[in-house]
């Protein structure tokens, strides 16, 4: 011993005085003369402190006995060696990457001493301060998804697995075979079996991500549908849809753990097949024991059913898919071992999720809807189509977002829609109208100004405020949802639209930098509704090549209508009312591990 700590043998700096304290374990080098530059070698990293917080600490790992390398600047060496033969222990940790500020770099401390018993009482004794961390994940279930994006998604599974195994989390991995695999696999398994997960991981892209979500809430998430807006019609009963109008205004904030709701097609399936449209299997409404056959019986050792959101599952992606929109609007890198990291840590962000409600004819208790569930962005019209159009080209990887956008952009079609939003005090629209297309003869009169945005972004002040971790209470829910229920406001919007999208988050790519929607943030309880109305293919060009360049704003144009709402209804209006019913609430449900 040395002073108040135990020598060891640093790797790099030599011999240390290592003191271990309440937040973590710092050391002092009993040679001062040895310079600084010693701990700014270790491992390539940045200028060091000589302290190690355990918050940064992801494993402690026992080695055999080998060499521990002495200071690099220096002939003093320990022992009157330069490399050490004895008993060693690594302390793993992350760092920023200098260049890229968002992306963790992983690490390690390489400690030795004589005496084998030492170092087994320092790995036990760090261990047990690991572990005394809270959130972090002990056993997940992983889903690979082998062709998503470049095909890369085994090899970055590869690449990171080491990474839970040297921090003692257990994973059950599974590869997809088909699409729906994972959406069948969480829809069916027992709650008793889903309680021994942590959470789920998701090795893909937004689009598997998006059907373990589905897979999770659509037989857990017990929630009202959302309102149907005043003057809404629908094919059949009136006064069935009336009652059914008021009993969803009425019950619209009666459960605590409502989730957001957004529309059908988007990038939710940007990275797979179509699981969620083609399963034979509707849970929607449905008691989970009646879709899941080893649900414990009621007779028997009664196991409490899981619903969403809670406070102790969450979801994970390691971005391995076309796009990864949720990993860079939420971490900010599209990086594995990243994102990897950040699960390791149990580190948690809030995000709303969107639900989406389609009737067959009318809101009619005897036919059930189709219920989905989007965490990003969903869109029908060109959206759609693109989505939908690239399904049958999948061969070409992510160019096939190019080839078909293209030639969905040289169809230039329009629909005919009646779109109804529900905003309140704390939204705002910025609006279009029919009149102003017809009026646009210049295309440089065709932008508009507006108030300076707030960008989501790194540490950003809105999110911060609104993502506090655990909310699932109504007490909870960020003030701009809780008044949705005291001035209730239904806009109609109708016309004929190239696009209707609604984002739930900036929905950030390599492609468009800032997101389709740059002042979307996470959790907020809001849904961003984007309405493009019909105009000449150039300035649909126009606006569309503003998405890629950073610091533009493509929502400016006198034919978008951009409103920030709580909840929306669209129609299509020729032939049989098939309504897709949106709403966004402040609940949230949480993303990163």
């Amino acid at each position: 011993m040395q002073g108040d700590g135990e020598v060891l043998f640093l790797g790099g700096v030599g011999e240390v005085a290592v003191t271990l304290g309440h937040d973590g374990l710092s050391f002092l080098p009993l040679h001062p003369e040895l310079g600084s530059s010693c701990l700014s070698s270790i491992g390539l990293l940045p200028k060091l402190e000589n302290k190690i917080k355990f918050s940064d600490v992801y494993a402690v790992e026992l080695l055999d006995e080998g060499p521990v390398c002495g200071p690099w600047n220096t002939r003093i060496v320990a022992q009157g060696k330069k490399n050490s033969e004895m008993h060693r222990f690594a302390v793993h940790v992350i760092t920023r990457s200098r260049k890229h500020p968002s992306q963790l770099v992983p690490c390690e401390y390489l400690f030795g001493h004589k005496d084998p018993e030492t170092c087994k009482s320092w790995v036990e004794h760090l261990s047990a301060c690991i572990n005394n961390e809270q959130d972090r994940p002990k056993n997940l279930m992983v889903f690979v998804h082998p062709l998503c994006g470049k095909g890369r998604g085994c090899k970055n599974w590869e690449m990171v697995a080491p990474l839970f195994d040297r921090a003692k989390v257990n994973t059950k991995v599974i590869i997809t075979e088909r699409a729906g695999h994972a959406y069948d696999t969480l829809a069916s398994i027992s709650d008793k079996e889903l309680k021994k997960f942590d959470g789920v991981v998701a090795v893909g892209g937004d689009g598997l991500f998006n059907e373990i979500l589905n897979g999770l809430l659509n037989s857990r998430n017990k929630i009202s549908y959302p309102p149907t807006p005043e003057g809404f019609g629908y094919f059949g009963s009136t006064e069935k849809c009336q009652g059914y109008r008021n009993d969803g205004l009425n019950n619209s904030t009666a459960t605590s753990d409502a989730v957001n709701v957004m529309l059908r097609v988007g990038s939710n399936k940007s990275d797979d097949h179509e699981p969620l449209l083609s399963t034979g299997k509707s849970v929607v409404g449905l008691d989970i024991s009646s879709l899941n056959p080893n649900t414990e019986s009621s007779t028997g050792d009664q196991v409490p059913p899981v619903f969403f959101p809670n406070d102790w599952f969450r979801l994970g992606i390691i971005p391995s898919g076309s796009t990864d929109a949720i990993v860079l609007s939420t971490t900010g890198e599209r990086d594995a071992v990243t994102s990897a990291l950040l699960i390791i840590f149990g580190r948690r962000i809030a995000l709303d999720i969107a639900q989406v409600v389609r009737w067959k004819s009318s809101p009619s208790a005897e036919v059930l809807p189709t219920v989905r569930y989007a965490a990003s962005f969903a869109g029908y019209g060109f959206y759609g189509e693109v989505i939908r159009e690239s399904e049958n080209y999948r061969w070409m990887g992510p160019a096939r977002y190019d080839f078909s956008g293209t030639m969905v952009f040289l169809k230039h079609r329009s629909y005919d829609a009646k779109v109804a939003f529900l905003e309140n005090e704390n939204s705002h629209s910025f609006a279009a109208s029919a009149e102003n297309v017809a009026d646009e003869v210049q295309p440089l009169q065709s932008r508009r100004k507006r108030s300076r945005k707030t960008i989501c972004q790194a540490n950003c002040s809105v999110c911060k405020e609104t993502s506090t971790p655990g909310q699932n209470s109504e007490d909870e829910i960020p003030n701009s949802s809780q008044t949705i229920h005291n001035n209730p406001k239904w806009i109609w919007s109708e016309g004929r639209f190239l696009s209707v999208g609604a984002a739930v988050i900036s929905c950030r790519n390599e492609r468009a930098p800032d997101g389709l929607v740059a002042e979307a943030h996470l959790s907020d309880g809001f849904l961003h509704l984007l309405l493009i109305r019909d105009c000449p293919l150039p300035l649909y060009l126009w606006h569309l090549t503003q998405f890629t360049k950073k610091g533009s704003d493509p929502l400016t144009f006198k034919f978008v209508e951009h409103h920030k709402g709580l909840r929306s209804v669209c129609p299509s209006l020729p032939g049989p009312c098939q309504p897709l019913r949106v709403r966004a609430r402040g609940v949230a449900m949480p993303h990163k591990l």
